[in-house]
Parts: structure tokens; sequence; C-alpha cells
């Protein structure tokens, strides 16, 4: 739904990140008191549906966007659902884990640190937050909101990736140890590596493929504010942006499943 007005789009995004908020903490509340597995899956959807209509207009695929194929127009109107046909190829993949991981695991899961799995979906979120702030910015000719809404979000998401690689992973466990453990994983919990059997393979294939995404969708968006630091890019041309949103959104919607599957649902392997 577009906003004519700059403050009222600022102030939607702002809305739907309070209920994005408001919808994690009761999906955690789920998992701690009641494990109520379906729960979680509508919370999720219901999450997913919010950031891919509001976040990554969902609903401009219904645009027409008219005859003439010369038009800027009709060339962003192609190429939106160009992006929406790659995302929905892309998500077999996600879903083809996703399948994997239940039919693997069933309604067991990995011993991970449950508030750390709840810190870096924030940290997730946030940054979906701040992207549709910048995106939004630049639609209604705010080029500098753009470009500091853009840097805040590559930060967000480095952060993400970085706590993934070095802490969840276990690469480097001078960094890892400590964070764990401030986080409350039990002591004498054996980290999980790709040779840990069943349950490592499918960690890493989750949590690598998703990192992967997270790491293509940072240099896209280094990109577009590089592009942006340019002056590039202009109330009627911003196409490039909107694709990178709606790319790192799409990467929001993924952990949006993945999170709980990993975290919440099933008891303890």
């Amino acid at each position: 739904m577009e906003h004519s007005n700059k403050s009222d789009a600022l102030g939607q995004g702002v809305i739907i990140f309070v209920y994005l908020a408001v919808l994690t903490a009761l999906e955690f509340f789920i998992a701690i008191a009641l494990n109520a597995v379906a729960l979680m899956i509508v919370v999720a959807l219901v999450k997913a549906g919010l950031v891919m209509y509001y976040y990554m207009h969902i609903y401009k695929l219904n645009e027409e966007p008219g005859e003439d194929r010369h038009t800027l127009e009709f060339k962003t109107g192609t190429n939106r659902i160009g992006l929406w046909l790659f995302l929905l190829s892309d998500s077999f993949v996600f879903g083809g884990l996703a399948v994997a991981r239940f039919n693997l695991l069933g309604l067991t899961r990995p011993e991970l640190a449950q508030v750390l799995g709840l810190a870096i979906t924030t940290i997730l979120l946030v940054s979906s937050f701040f992207m549709n702030r910048a995106e939004t910015s630049l639609k209604h000719g705010d080029n500098k909101a753009f470009l500091t809404g853009t840097m805040i979000t590559m930060v967000l998401g480095a952060a993400f990736f970085l706590i993934v690689v070095l802490v969840e992973w276990h690469t480097v466990p001078l960094i890892a140890d400590p964070v764990l453990a401030l986080f409350g994983e039990p002591k004498g919990v054996e980290p999980l590596t790709p040779s840990s059997g069943v349950v490592g393979a499918i960690f890493f294939m989750m949590t690598g493929m998703h990192a992967f995404h997270v790491l293509t969708g940072l240099i896209f968006l280094f990109v577009v504010w590089n592009n942006g630091r340019r002056g590039l890019y202009s109330t009627e041309k911003y196409w490039a942006v909107e694709a990178a949103a709606v790319y790192w959104h799409f990467v929001d919607v993924v952990w949006i499943f993945f999170y709980p599957a990993l975290y919440l649902i099933g008891k303890l392997i």
C-alpha cells in the first residue's frame, strides 16, 4: 500500500515493525511455555505475510505496466515479475531444507542457545525495518536518509552473519564460548559440526544456505548504497533499490521460518 506522504509511509513501517516485534516475543513465549507447534507455525505465517505485503510490496505485481515497452514503468513492471519468479524458485531450495529438517529430525531440535537465536532474529528484523525506511525515504526524495538507513541495514546484516559464522558455527572458540555462555548455553554442550550426524548436516545446510544469501544481500546493498552516494537514483528511477530491498526482506522471511524450526520447535535431541 503506497502513501504519497513521507511521514505516513515511514509511520506504516514503524507499525509493521511493532507487530513483528510483538509476534516474535509471542512466538518465543509459546515455545518456552507451551511448546505448541501449530501456534508457532501460525505466528510465523502471519509474520511472513506482513513482511511480504508491506515491506516487499507483493501487491505491486497487480499493477498494470502499460503497453509501451519503452517506458520506465513497463520495464520496472517486467523486472519486478522477474525478481519475484527468481525468489519463488529460490524459495523451493529453502522449502526443501525445511522439509528435510522435519523429515529427518521430526519434533526434536538441536541444543542451541534459544536466547541467542532470539537475539539474532531481532537483529535481522530490525535490519528489515531500516531497509524499509531507506527505500521509503528514497522514494520521497530523501537521499541522505536512504544512505543512512541502508548503512544501518548493512551493519546489522553483517552482525547477523558474523554471529552465525563465528559463534553458532563455533569457528572461533575464543569468541564463541563466552558469547554462548552469556546467552545461557549450558556448560559441556558439544558444539555442532558438519560431521555431527544428521543434526549437524541439517543445521549447517540450513544456516549455511541462509548465511550465503545474507552475504549476497550485503553485497547487493553495498552496490545500491554506493550508487546512491553517487546520486544515481531519483524518485522516479529507483528500481535497483527496490530490488535490493525486496531481496533483503526475502532473506528475512526465510529466517522467520528457519528460526522456529531450529531454535524453538520440538524437544532437545
